[in-house]
Protein backbone atom coordinates (compact mmCIF):
# COMPACT_ATOMS: atom_id res chain seq x y z
CA UNK A 1 0.00 0.00 0.00
CA UNK A 2 1.24 3.52 -0.85
CA UNK A 3 0.58 7.22 -0.25
CA UNK A 4 -1.57 9.21 -2.62
CA UNK A 5 -1.91 13.01 -2.59
CA UNK A 6 -4.01 15.41 -4.63
CA UNK A 7 -2.89 15.92 -8.25
CA UNK A 8 -0.12 18.53 -8.26
CA UNK A 9 0.24 20.20 -11.67
CA UNK A 10 3.18 22.55 -12.28
CA UNK A 11 2.48 26.24 -12.29
CA UNK A 12 4.73 29.21 -13.19
CA UNK A 13 6.96 30.53 -10.42
CA UNK A 14 5.77 34.13 -10.90
CA UNK A 15 2.21 33.29 -9.83
CA UNK A 16 1.56 34.80 -6.41
CA UNK A 17 -0.41 32.40 -4.20
CA UNK A 18 -3.18 33.49 -1.91
CA UNK A 19 -1.64 33.59 1.51
CA UNK A 20 -4.52 31.85 3.22
CA UNK A 21 -4.62 29.03 0.69
CA UNK A 22 -0.85 28.74 1.01
CA UNK A 23 -1.18 28.24 4.76
CA UNK A 24 -3.93 25.69 4.35
CA UNK A 25 -1.92 23.77 1.79
CA UNK A 26 1.03 23.66 4.15
CA UNK A 27 -1.02 21.50 6.48
CA UNK A 28 -1.69 18.82 3.91
CA UNK A 29 2.02 17.94 3.76
CA UNK A 30 2.66 17.34 7.48
CA UNK A 31 3.16 13.58 7.55
CA UNK A 32 6.25 12.74 9.52
CA UNK A 33 7.27 9.12 8.91
CA UNK A 34 10.67 7.73 8.09
CA UNK A 35 11.31 5.08 5.50
CA UNK A 36 8.98 2.49 4.02
CA UNK A 37 6.48 1.11 6.58
CA UNK A 38 4.16 -1.93 6.85
CA UNK A 39 0.53 -1.80 5.79
CA UNK A 40 -0.81 -1.30 9.32
CA UNK A 41 1.41 1.72 9.96
CA UNK A 42 0.67 3.00 6.49
CA UNK A 43 -3.05 3.00 7.37
CA UNK A 44 -2.21 5.12 10.42
CA UNK A 45 -0.27 7.45 8.16
CA UNK A 46 -3.23 7.73 5.79
CA UNK A 47 -5.54 8.61 8.69
CA UNK A 48 -3.10 11.23 9.91
CA UNK A 49 -2.81 12.61 6.39
CA UNK A 50 -6.64 12.82 6.18
CA UNK A 51 -6.63 14.59 9.55
CA UNK A 52 -4.17 17.14 8.13
CA UNK A 53 -6.39 17.65 5.09
CA UNK A 54 -9.32 18.25 7.45
CA UNK A 55 -7.20 20.81 9.33
CA UNK A 56 -6.44 22.34 5.92
CA UNK A 57 -10.18 22.85 5.30
CA UNK A 58 -10.65 24.21 8.83
CA UNK A 59 -7.86 26.71 8.24
CA UNK A 60 -9.52 28.07 5.13
CA UNK A 61 -12.85 28.29 6.98
CA UNK A 62 -11.24 30.02 9.96
CA UNK A 63 -9.58 32.60 7.75
CA UNK A 64 -12.84 33.22 5.83
CA UNK A 65 -14.86 33.39 9.07
CA UNK A 66 -12.39 35.82 10.63
CA UNK A 67 -12.57 38.09 7.58
CA UNK A 68 -16.40 37.87 7.46
CA UNK A 69 -16.72 38.44 11.23
CA UNK A 70 -14.37 41.42 11.01
CA UNK A 71 -16.55 42.97 8.29
CA UNK A 72 -19.75 42.26 10.24
CA UNK A 73 -18.31 43.74 13.43
CA UNK A 74 -17.27 46.91 11.58
CA UNK A 75 -20.81 47.20 10.17
CA UNK A 76 -22.35 46.62 13.61
CA UNK A 77 -20.00 49.16 15.18
CA UNK A 78 -20.96 51.80 12.58
CA UNK A 79 -24.66 51.08 13.12
CA UNK A 80 -24.25 51.34 16.91
CA UNK A 81 -22.40 54.66 16.52
CA UNK A 82 -25.33 56.02 14.51
CA UNK A 83 -27.80 54.78 17.15
CA UNK A 84 -25.62 56.31 19.88
CA UNK A 85 -25.62 59.70 18.15
CA UNK A 86 -29.41 59.52 17.72
CA UNK A 87 -29.85 58.69 21.42
CA UNK A 88 -27.60 61.56 22.42
CA UNK A 89 -29.70 63.95 20.33
CA UNK A 90 -32.93 62.48 21.79
CA UNK A 91 -31.51 62.79 25.31
CA UNK A 92 -30.55 66.43 24.70
CA UNK A 93 -34.02 67.22 23.35
CA UNK A 94 -35.70 65.41 26.25
CA UNK A 95 -33.52 67.33 28.70
CA UNK A 96 -34.59 70.62 27.12
CA UNK A 97 -38.24 69.54 27.23
CA UNK A 98 -37.82 68.45 30.85
CA UNK A 99 -36.39 71.83 31.82
CA UNK A 100 -39.21 73.63 29.94
CA UNK A 101 -41.86 71.58 31.73
CA UNK A 102 -40.14 72.16 35.05
CA UNK A 103 -40.15 75.94 34.46
CA UNK A 104 -43.87 75.79 33.57
CA UNK A 105 -44.50 73.74 36.67
CA UNK A 106 -42.66 76.25 38.87
CA UNK A 107 -44.50 79.13 37.19
CA UNK A 108 -47.87 77.46 37.77
CA UNK A 109 -46.90 76.68 41.35
CA UNK A 110 -46.18 80.36 41.94
CA UNK A 111 -49.46 81.31 40.23
CA UNK A 112 -51.27 78.82 42.43
CA UNK A 113 -49.72 80.33 45.55
CA UNK A 114 -50.70 83.84 44.38
CA UNK A 115 -54.26 82.78 43.65
CA UNK A 116 -54.47 80.96 46.95
CA UNK A 117 -53.31 84.10 48.71
CA UNK A 118 -55.81 86.21 46.82
CA UNK A 119 -58.53 83.72 47.59
CA UNK A 120 -57.81 84.03 51.24
CA UNK A 121 -58.02 87.83 50.93
CA UNK A 122 -61.31 87.66 49.04
CA UNK A 123 -63.02 85.07 51.19
CA UNK A 124 -64.84 87.88 52.87
CA UNK A 125 -65.75 89.46 49.50
CA UNK A 126 -68.57 88.83 47.10
CA UNK A 127 -69.78 85.26 46.54
CA UNK A 128 -69.63 85.62 42.75
CA UNK A 129 -66.05 86.77 42.78
CA UNK A 130 -65.21 84.05 45.24
CA UNK A 131 -66.77 81.37 43.02
CA UNK A 132 -64.90 82.67 40.00
CA UNK A 133 -61.61 82.64 41.84
CA UNK A 134 -62.30 79.16 43.23
CA UNK A 135 -63.12 77.91 39.74
CA UNK A 136 -59.93 79.44 38.37
CA UNK A 137 -58.03 77.98 41.28
CA UNK A 138 -59.41 74.51 40.54
CA UNK A 139 -58.52 74.88 36.86
CA UNK A 140 -55.03 75.93 37.79
CA UNK A 141 -54.78 73.00 40.17
CA UNK A 142 -55.92 70.58 37.46
CA UNK A 143 -53.52 72.12 34.95
CA UNK A 144 -50.76 71.90 37.52
CA UNK A 145 -51.50 68.21 38.13
CA UNK A 146 -51.52 67.56 34.38
CA UNK A 147 -48.22 69.35 33.97
CA UNK A 148 -46.78 67.37 36.88
CA UNK A 149 -47.85 64.10 35.21
CA UNK A 150 -46.25 65.20 31.95
CA UNK A 151 -43.09 66.08 33.84
CA UNK A 152 -42.99 62.60 35.44
CA UNK A 153 -43.53 60.91 32.08
CA UNK A 154 -40.81 63.03 30.49
CA UNK A 155 -38.44 62.15 33.33
CA UNK A 156 -39.22 58.42 32.90
CA UNK A 157 -38.66 58.61 29.13
CA UNK A 158 -35.39 60.43 29.64
CA UNK A 159 -34.23 57.74 32.09
CA UNK A 160 -35.09 55.05 29.53
CA UNK A 161 -33.14 56.93 26.87
CA UNK A 162 -30.13 57.24 29.16
CA UNK A 163 -30.30 53.53 30.04
CA UNK A 164 -30.49 52.59 26.34
CA UNK A 165 -27.58 54.91 25.62
CA UNK A 166 -25.48 53.22 28.30
CA UNK A 167 -26.37 49.75 26.98
CA UNK A 168 -25.45 50.77 23.45
CA UNK A 169 -22.15 52.19 24.65
CA UNK A 170 -21.36 48.90 26.42
CA UNK A 171 -22.27 46.90 23.30
CA UNK A 172 -20.17 49.22 21.15
CA UNK A 173 -17.16 48.74 23.41
CA UNK A 174 -17.65 44.96 23.44
CA UNK A 175 -17.91 44.80 19.64
CA UNK A 176 -14.84 47.00 19.31
CA UNK A 177 -12.84 44.65 21.55
CA UNK A 178 -13.99 41.62 19.55
CA UNK A 179 -13.19 43.36 16.28
CA UNK A 180 -9.70 44.23 17.47
CA UNK A 181 -9.12 40.64 18.62
CA UNK A 182 -10.27 39.20 15.28
CA UNK A 183 -8.14 41.65 13.32
CA UNK A 184 -5.13 40.80 15.48
CA UNK A 185 -5.58 37.06 14.74
CA UNK A 186 -5.95 37.73 11.01
CA UNK A 187 -2.80 39.86 11.07
CA UNK A 188 -0.89 37.12 12.92
CA UNK A 189 -1.98 34.53 10.35
CA UNK A 190 -0.98 36.78 7.46
CA UNK A 191 2.44 37.47 9.02
CA UNK A 192 3.12 33.76 9.47
CA UNK A 193 1.94 32.95 5.95
CA UNK A 194 4.15 35.72 4.56
CA UNK A 195 7.09 34.41 6.56
CA UNK A 196 6.48 30.87 5.30
CA UNK A 197 6.24 32.16 1.72
CA UNK A 198 9.57 33.93 2.12
CA UNK A 199 11.08 30.77 3.64
CA UNK A 200 9.94 28.67 0.67
CA UNK A 201 11.44 31.13 -1.83
CA UNK A 202 14.72 31.19 0.08
CA UNK A 203 14.72 27.40 0.26
CA UNK A 204 14.10 27.15 -3.48
CA UNK A 205 17.07 29.44 -4.18
CA UNK A 206 19.27 27.48 -1.75
CA UNK A 207 18.39 24.16 -3.40
CA UNK A 208 18.92 25.62 -6.88
CA UNK A 209 22.35 26.91 -5.86
CA UNK A 210 23.30 23.52 -4.37
CA UNK A 211 22.15 21.63 -7.49
CA UNK A 212 23.26 24.21 -10.02
CA UNK A 213 25.45 21.74 -11.87
CA UNK A 214 22.54 19.33 -12.38
CA UNK A 215 19.79 21.66 -13.57
CA UNK A 216 19.08 21.19 -17.25
CA UNK A 217 20.48 17.64 -17.06
CA UNK A 218 17.29 15.92 -15.97
CA UNK A 219 16.76 17.96 -12.77
CA UNK A 220 14.41 20.89 -12.17
CA UNK A 221 13.65 22.97 -9.05
CA UNK A 222 10.41 24.93 -8.77
CA UNK A 223 7.78 26.17 -6.29
CA UNK A 224 4.28 24.70 -6.42
CA UNK A 225 1.48 25.05 -3.87
CA UNK A 226 3.81 26.66 -1.32
CA UNK A 227 6.38 23.84 -1.51
CA UNK A 228 9.72 23.35 -3.25
CA UNK A 229 9.67 20.53 -5.81
CA UNK A 230 12.97 18.93 -6.85
CA UNK A 231 12.13 16.73 -9.85
CA UNK A 232 14.71 14.26 -11.15
CA UNK A 233 14.22 12.32 -14.36
CA UNK A 234 14.93 8.61 -14.53
CA UNK A 235 17.96 9.25 -16.74
CA UNK A 236 19.67 11.14 -13.89
CA UNK A 237 19.03 8.45 -11.27
CA UNK A 238 18.27 4.94 -12.52
CA UNK A 239 18.81 2.52 -15.34
CA UNK A 240 15.58 1.19 -16.87
CA UNK A 241 13.77 -1.10 -14.41
CA UNK A 242 16.46 -0.63 -11.73
CA UNK A 243 16.36 0.81 -8.21
CA UNK A 244 20.11 1.40 -7.97
CA UNK A 245 21.00 5.10 -8.17
CA UNK A 246 23.92 5.84 -10.49
CA UNK A 247 26.87 8.03 -9.57
CA UNK A 248 25.51 11.32 -10.96
CA UNK A 249 22.24 10.83 -9.11
CA UNK A 250 24.04 9.98 -5.85
CA UNK A 251 26.06 13.20 -6.08
CA UNK A 252 22.92 15.27 -6.68
CA UNK A 253 21.10 13.64 -3.76
CA UNK A 254 24.05 14.17 -1.43
CA UNK A 255 24.13 17.86 -2.38
CA UNK A 256 20.43 18.04 -1.49
CA UNK A 257 21.07 16.19 1.81
CA UNK A 258 23.53 18.94 2.71
CA UNK A 259 20.78 21.53 2.24
CA UNK A 260 18.45 19.47 4.45
CA UNK A 261 21.14 19.24 7.12
CA UNK A 262 21.41 23.05 7.22
CA UNK A 263 17.60 23.50 7.27
CA UNK A 264 16.26 21.21 10.04
CA UNK A 265 12.76 22.76 9.91
CA UNK A 266 12.06 21.33 6.46
CA UNK A 267 10.01 18.13 6.01
CA UNK A 268 10.73 15.90 3.02
CA UNK A 269 8.35 13.80 0.91
CA UNK A 270 10.01 11.53 -1.67
CA UNK A 271 7.62 10.40 -4.43
CA UNK A 272 8.50 7.81 -7.04
CA UNK A 273 6.71 7.96 -10.44
CA UNK A 274 6.76 5.56 -13.39
CA UNK A 275 5.29 5.47 -16.88
CA UNK A 276 2.29 3.32 -17.83
CA UNK A 277 4.31 0.45 -19.32
CA UNK A 278 3.76 -2.68 -17.12
CA UNK A 279 6.81 -4.29 -15.52
CA UNK A 280 8.17 -7.35 -17.29
CA UNK A 281 6.97 -10.77 -16.21
CA UNK A 282 9.42 -12.44 -13.87
CA UNK A 283 10.65 -9.06 -12.61
CA UNK A 284 11.45 -8.63 -8.92
CA UNK A 285 8.73 -5.96 -8.82
CA UNK A 286 5.04 -6.85 -8.74
CA UNK A 287 3.96 -3.70 -10.56
CA UNK A 288 4.85 -0.07 -11.20
CA UNK A 289 3.72 0.92 -7.73
CA UNK A 290 6.21 -1.50 -6.24
CA UNK A 291 8.96 -0.12 -8.50
CA UNK A 292 8.13 3.52 -7.68
CA UNK A 293 8.23 2.90 -3.91
CA UNK A 294 11.53 1.01 -4.10
CA UNK A 295 13.10 3.85 -6.08
CA UNK A 296 11.86 6.45 -3.59
CA UNK A 297 13.22 4.30 -0.75
CA UNK A 298 16.64 4.07 -2.45
CA UNK A 299 16.82 7.88 -2.59
CA UNK A 300 15.76 8.16 1.07
CA UNK A 301 18.59 5.83 2.09
CA UNK A 302 21.14 7.98 0.26
CA UNK A 303 19.81 11.12 2.02
CA UNK A 304 20.08 9.35 5.39
CA UNK A 305 23.75 8.59 4.77
CA UNK A 306 24.04 12.14 6.09
CA UNK A 307 23.58 11.24 9.75
CA UNK A 308 22.58 14.79 10.68
CA UNK A 309 19.32 14.44 8.74
CA UNK A 310 16.62 13.14 11.12
CA UNK A 311 14.82 10.13 9.51
CA UNK A 312 11.58 11.34 11.07
CA UNK A 313 11.59 14.25 8.63
CA UNK A 314 11.37 11.90 5.63
CA UNK A 315 8.28 10.30 4.08
CA UNK A 316 8.53 7.85 1.20
CA UNK A 317 5.65 7.31 -1.24
CA UNK A 318 5.08 5.55 -4.53
CA UNK A 319 2.75 7.00 -7.16
CA UNK A 320 3.27 4.38 -9.85
CA UNK A 321 1.93 5.54 -13.21
CA UNK A 322 -1.10 7.30 -11.73
CA UNK A 323 0.13 10.93 -11.62
CA UNK A 324 1.73 11.50 -15.05
CA UNK A 325 3.07 14.87 -16.12
CA UNK A 326 1.97 14.07 -19.67
CA UNK A 327 -0.93 11.62 -20.22
CA UNK A 328 0.08 10.95 -23.81
CA UNK A 329 1.32 7.45 -24.69
CA UNK A 330 4.32 8.67 -26.66
CA UNK A 331 7.97 7.85 -25.82
CA UNK A 332 8.62 11.51 -24.96
CA UNK A 333 5.62 11.67 -22.60
CA UNK A 334 6.64 8.42 -20.90
CA UNK A 335 10.20 9.71 -20.48
CA UNK A 336 8.90 12.79 -18.62
CA UNK A 337 6.62 10.66 -16.44
CA UNK A 338 9.50 8.42 -15.25
CA UNK A 339 10.77 10.65 -12.48
CA UNK A 340 11.32 11.05 -8.75
CA UNK A 341 10.07 14.17 -6.97
CA UNK A 342 11.52 15.35 -3.66
CA UNK A 343 9.01 17.75 -2.09
CA UNK A 344 10.32 20.12 0.61
CA UNK A 345 7.82 21.71 2.99
CA UNK A 346 8.51 24.12 5.91
CA UNK A 347 7.03 23.04 9.24
CA UNK A 348 3.79 24.77 10.21
CA UNK A 349 3.95 24.43 14.02
CA UNK A 350 3.46 28.15 14.68
CA UNK A 351 0.50 28.28 12.32
CA UNK A 352 -1.09 25.30 14.07
CA UNK A 353 -0.63 26.99 17.46
CA UNK A 354 -2.66 30.04 16.31
CA UNK A 355 -5.37 27.74 14.91
CA UNK A 356 -5.53 25.84 18.22
CA UNK A 357 -5.88 29.11 20.16
CA UNK A 358 -8.89 30.01 17.98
Amino acid sequence: MYFCNANLNPIPMHVKFNKTIFAALFISSIIIIGGCVPARKYQDMVERRESCETRNTELRKINEELTTTSTELRSTRDRLLIQTDNLRRDTTEMGQEFRRLKENYNRLARTYEIILERNENLMAGKDTETSRILSRLQETQDDLNRREDELKRAAAIMQDKERNLNELNERLQRFSRELNAKEQRVNELEKIISRQDSMVKTLRQTVSNALLGFEGQGLTVQIKNGKVYVSMEESLLFASGSTNVDTRGVNAIRQLAGVLERNPDINVLIEGHTDDVPVRQGSQFRDNWDLSVMRATSIARIILQNQRVDPRRLTVAGRGEFMPLDPARTPEARRKNRRTEIILTPKLDQLFQIIDLN
